[in-house]
This record gives C-alpha cells, sequence and structure tokens, in this order.
C-alpha cells in the first residue's frame, strides 16, 4: 500500500452509465460513503449528471452518475438518453454497470456496442451478485460476440460486485485509479459532489415522492427549488412541484394532506443531516400542463 501512496498521484474523469435500475446511484453512494445520488425503483430516478468526487491518498475520480438508458417516450426521455450517451465524450474512462443477476437487455447491448467502438479505456461492473450471478457468461459471451462483430481491441476490466453489501468495490476503486492517468486533484480534496445544491434539494424531495408514490405517478413529477432562506439557526426553503392534471394534484397531497405532510418531515430530517442545521419546507403542489413536452420547464429543471 505504502508504494501505491508514494506512487504519482492520478485524477480522471469517470463515466458510469448503464441501462436504468442496474444500481449506478446505488454503487455511488458505497463508493463515496456518502449519499450524493438519489435512489429508487423507479425509471428516470437520475435526471441529471451528477459528478461525485472521491478522493484518497491514490488521487481523485470523478464519477459522471447519468440517466439511465430506457426506451425513450417524451422529450424528456429522449433528453435523459441523450445527456447519458454523450457523457462519454470527454471522460477518461467509462464503468458499464450491469445486472449480473439478470438477463442482459437491449439496452446493455447497445452501451456494449457503443463501448467496443469507442477507444476510452473501459470498465464493466457485473453487479448485484447479492442476487445472483446466473448470468455472467452470459454477458461476458455478448460482448465477446460484439467485439469480434466490430473487430475492436478494447479489452474492458471486468469486476463482479454488490453496490449494496460492498462485495468486490476495493478491486472495482483499485482498477479505477489504475486507469485514469496520472495528474492533479481536479476538485479539492473535501469536496463531494459539484452538483448545485437547489437541485440537490429538489432531488430529495422528488426522492421521497418517488418512496410514496411508487409507480402511481413518478415520470408525471418534477421539482423545483424557488428560493433558499439561509438563517443562522435554520434555513427555508421554497420548492415547487410540478405535476401535469388536476387530477394528480389529490394524489400528491394525499388524504386530509398526509402524504405531502410525510413526504416533507422525511425531506427536512434528510436535508437537516446534509446540511448540519434544520431545514423548514414549503411545499405548494402546481399544474403545469405537459410539462415534459415543454423546452422551457425542462430547461430550467436542468433536463435540457
Amino acid at each position: 500500500m505504502s508504494e501505491e501512496i508514494n506512487s504519482e498521484p492520478r485524477a480522471g474523469v469517470v463515466a458510469v452509465v448503464g441501462r436504468t435500475n442496474v444500481g449506478k446511484s446505488t454503487l455511488l453512494n458505497a463508493l463515496l460513503g456518502e449519499k450524493v445520488s438519489i435512489v429508487s425503483d423507479t425509471v428516470q430516478t437520475t435526471r441529471n449528471i451528477i459528478r461525485a468526487i472521491l478522493t484518497e491518498p491514490r488521487g481523485q475520480v470523478v464519477f459522471l452518475d447519468t440517466p439511465g438508458v430506457h426506451k425513450a417516450q417524451g422529450e424528456l426521455g429522449k433528453n435523459l438518453n441523450k445527456m447519458a450517451r454523450s457523457s462519454v465524450n470527454g471522460a477518461d474512462a467509462v464503468l458499464l454497470v450491469l445486472d449480473a443477476s439478470s438477463k442482459p437487455w437491449q439496452e446493455d447491448d447497445g452501451w456494449m456496442r457503443r463501448l467496443a467502438a469507442e477507444t476510452t479505456p473501459c470498465l464493466i461492473l457485473l453487479n448485484k451478485t447479492d442476487l445472483g450471478t446466473s448470468f455472467v457468461e452470459t454477458y461476458k459471451t455478448l460482448w465477446k460476440e460484439i467485439a469480434e462483430e466490430k473487430n475492436s481491441t478494447v479489452k474492458p476490466v471486468w469486476i463482479e460486485g454488490s453496490a449494496l453489501k460492498g462485495g468486490g468495490l476495493p478491486e472495482l476503486i483499485s482498477a479505477l485509479f489504475a486507469t485514469v492517468p496520472a495528474g492533479p486533484p481536479l476538485f479539492p480534496e473535501e469536496m463531494l459532489t459539484d452538483y448545485p445544491r437547489k437541485l440537490n434539494m429538489a432531488d430529495v424531495i422528488r426522492e421521497k415522492l418517488f418512496e410514496r408514490l411508487h409507480d402511481e405517478l413518478p415520470h408525471c413529477i418534477a421539482v423545483w427549488v424557488e428560493t433558499v432562506t439561509e438563517g443562522e439557526t435554520e434555513w427555508k426553503v421554497d420548492a415547487d412541484i410540478y405535476i401535469e392534471r388536476h387530477s394528480q394534484k389529490g394524489i400528491v397531497i394525499g388524504e386530509k394532506g398526509r402524504l405531502l405532510k410525510s413526504v416533507k418531515h422525511h425531506a427536512e430530517k434528510e436535508l437537516a443531516e446534509m446540511y448540519g442545521l434544520p431545514v423548514r419546507l414549503n411545499l405548494w403542489v402546481k399544474v403545469e400542463k405537459d410539462w415534459r413536452k415543454n423546452f422551457w420547464i425542462l430547461k430550467k429543471l436542468g433536463y435540457a
């Protein structure tokens, strides 16, 4: 270990890619030991590119947590897919995350084809091994077939592990530091993410909504933090919850306002832990008809 620390420090940008729900955000939170990205079983949970920064004696790895590629419906879905695919451009390495417990999807095949055609160094994490490893060889065979078809010279580093249980993560970190170039840190050592605070707060609120609504409404919901008032003893945050139709308002608020009160309570608790002092939320549910098709709203939210 001492030789590793005394050697020239390394630093680079790693794009974390893969289809939705393979555990990319869970992986980043595990690697950094802190919550930098919201987690949910719902498609389109991650809607922005989040930079998560791992700094240690060996150097610094800047992860780009990207939206999961999925079969897009509407402008929002298309923009998220475009954002994910473009994240590869300019990265020092790409980490493709696959679900080892599930057979390959069309999106997995698509990512392999994309990466086999690139010159960027590639690592492949076969994640969720705590749920099973039945399809490990299936994925490796699929890569071999694609590489032969494309005459690709890319030789990925394969790692099996579990973001949820921590298995394989030390090996993954070592492989990442061996892959990124030598160089000085790209961000200050104490920095965990450069994700804007308002967007982070909006994501926490959205996560709490997802946890309570499950598959009922998530894709129709967006959160925009309007103002953050920083007091000496507490912060006050005003945020709007966008929905597309008046009929959805009652679902988000819940009977006698219980659902929204629950969201408010749990979001305030998590934000207080993040920022080190009480956070008071004022949440407003607003109807923005077809907001997912409105370029200006998508742009304001950072999705376009």
